[in-house]
Order: structure tokens, then C-alpha cells, then sequence
């Protein structure tokens, strides 16, 4: 029998900490959510689909809870051998959060991309799951309620209860604070999983990597949208640089598949790769907090998203 001492003070509320994850289809919104979350740039966004690759964790440190954003790439009907790994690694991560945020934007009526992703999450019993309806700063009032029936339709059709069902814009930073607040019950009881003032896991080679490749990917998204790949080979401090005026020397390869496209990136005279270089270095150094000379070359990886060669190199 367990008694339970008398106290005048209201007693604390549990610490918690655990893990949760965005799914959706490509191009949801999960990643600028995740970014609005954690309040810096953490993960790439780009209005085009399949643009993560990795598994980006942002970290939202709280009072009273560390909140970790496992970032997944979207879930699609897989058709490269680089799709079918992308897939495994949802499964995967959805196996192992403790709750799961699913984005529909307000603006796009439900689809049969999304009740393929709600199908399978149905199939996941014990994970709670919260539906977050992404994008409401673009549609009336009047769209997003029909949406927010339609959501709560759709839990119901497939025999699961939505624990939460929440509106947020990102972009307008409305209700983003809520969906913390809604998370943070969801998650186990337990002290801090991470140092305070982290804000992410991933190595910096693979986000300054992802930075050069969001680059990259502006203005030829149509004609090169899966075909970019980033390695950064080196990053060194330069040497005989006084304490307080550090440079860092930072030599990456952007990888296409085909020769063709090297013009593409590189531009008239090497024009869009200056701009690439140009636009990257200053996220980077945001980043770091510290002045980086980028070097950049591009290099042909012949079809490298169905060479599993080629993908292992390049860090699928």
C-alpha cells in the first residue's frame, strides 16, 4: 500500500523527454515546422519533393521538457533503389518515437498519398499520433474547417483516434507554441537527453552539406530536382590566422549523374555555381559563427541513386 505524504506545495511537474517524429507526404511542411520548433534552421526545406535525405533531429529544450524532432523523409511509392531505402528508414524511425505528428496542408484536399501514409500508421497500434494540419495561412477559415473534418473522417475510417488535432502556420508562426504543448504530455518521464543549448545531432559536415545542396537545388528544380548530391571532403582550419580572425577552408563536391547537367549547375561562366557558392557560405558561417572559405567542384557520379556503390559513398 503506498501513502502519499500531505504537502502544502503543489507538487512539480514531471521532467520529460523523448522523441517525436513528422511524417507526411513530400513537400508537407515537416521540415519548416521542425525549423519554426526549434527556432533555427536545422533541417532543408525547399518546395520540392524529397528534398530530406537525412535524418535531421531538432531539439526543442523546454523547463519542463526536451522535445526531439526526428525529421524523416517523406514516405512515397518508392521507385529508384534510393526510394525504397528512403521508406525503410520512416519504418524504422516510426517504430522507435514516442509520439507521431502527421502534416496535412490545409490547403491541398486529403489524397492518396496521404491515405497511404494514414494507412500504415494506422498499422502502428501503440504510437500516439497527432495530426497536424500544416499551411493554414493560406486558406479561409471556411477550407480549413472542412479540412479538420476531413482529418478526423479519416482516423475514424481507418479505426484509430487522433490524440490531438491541430492547426499551425509555420511561415505565420501561429499555434506553434501549442503543438509543443500538446507534444510534450505525449512524451516519457525522464531527465534531458541532450546537453542544453544543442540544437541538433547531425555531424555539421552533413548540414553544411545539405545547405550547399539547398543552394544548389534553386532554380533548376524542374530540370535537376533528385539528381544532387553533397560530400564535404574536408573542412580545416587555415592555418597562420590570428585568434581572433579564424577562416576555415571547406572543400565539397556537388555530384550529378549525368554529364549534361554539369552545365546546368556551373551556369554561363560559372555564374550559378559563384551564386551557389555565395548564398551557402553565408548560411554556413551563420551556422558556425565563423568565416569559411567554400570551395566547390562539381563531379559527375554516374546514376548514382541506383548504384548501391555509389549510394554507400555517398552516404545513403
Amino acid at each position: 500500500m503506498s501513502v502519499r505524504s500531505q504537502s502544502s506545495e503543489p507538487s512539480e511537474a514531471p521532467h520529460r523527454a523523448g522523441f517525436a517524429c513528422f511524417v507526411g507526404r513530400p513537400n508537407a511542411g515537416k521540415s519548416t515546422l521542425t525549423n519554426a520548433l526549434v527556432g533555427q534552421k536545422v533541417a532543408i526545406t525547399a518546395n520540392q519533393p524529397q528534398t530530406t535525405r537525412h535524418t535531421v533531429r531538432g531539439i526543442v529544450h523546454r523547463p519542463d521538457a526536451q522535445l526531439i524532432l526526428v525529421d524523416t523523409p517523406g514516405l512515397h511509392k518508392p521507385r529508384t533503389l534510393l526510394g525504397e531505402r528512403l521508406n525503410d528508414v520512416v519504418r524504422t524511425t516510426w517504430a522507435e518515437v514516442d509520439v507521431i505528428g502527421f502534416c496535412l496542408p490545409a490547403n491541398e484536399k486529403i489524397g492518396p498519398g496521404d491515405r497511404f501514409i494514414a494507412k500504415e500508421l494506422a498499422s502502428i497500434k501503440k504510437t500516439p499520433k497527432i495530426a497536424v494540419v500544416t499551411k493554414t495561412d493560406l486558406v479561409d477559415p471556411k477550407t480549413l474547417a472542412e479540412q479538420l473534418i476531413a482529418i478526423d473522417q479519416l482516423g475514424k475510417e481507418l479505426g484509430f483516434e487522433w490524440a490531438e488535432i491541430v492547426p499551425v502556420s509555420a511561415v505565420g508562426d501561429k499555434q506553434v507554441g501549442l503543438l509543443a504543448d500538446l507534444l510534450v504530455p505525449l512524451l516519457p518521464e525522464g531527465p534531458a537527453l541532450y546537453p542544453d543549448g544543442e540544437l541538433t545531432d547531425e555531424p555539421e559536415q552533413i548540414m553544411i552539406a545539405e545547405l550547399i545542396r539547398e543552394a544548389a537545388l534553386e532554380g533548376v528544380r524542374d530540370e535537376l530536382p533528385h539528381s544532387i548530391a553533397v560530400v564535404v571532403e574536408e573542412m580545416l582550419p587555415r592555418e597562420d590566422r590570428p585568434a581572433d580572425k579564424p577562416l576555415l577552408d571547406i572543400h565539397a563536391f556537388v555530384y550529378i549523374e549525368r554529364p549534361s547537367q554539369k552545365g546546368i549547375i556551373i551556369g554561363p561562366k560559372g555564374k550559378r555555381l559563384k551564386e551557389v557558392g555565395i548564398k551557402s557560405r553565408k548560411q554556413i558561417e551563420a551556422l558556425l559563427g565563423t568565416p569559411v572559405f567554400l570551395d566547390l567542384h562539381v563531379k559527375v557520379a554516374k546514376d548514382w541513386q541506383r548504384d548501391p556503390r555509389q549510394l554507400r559513398k555517398l552516404g545513403f
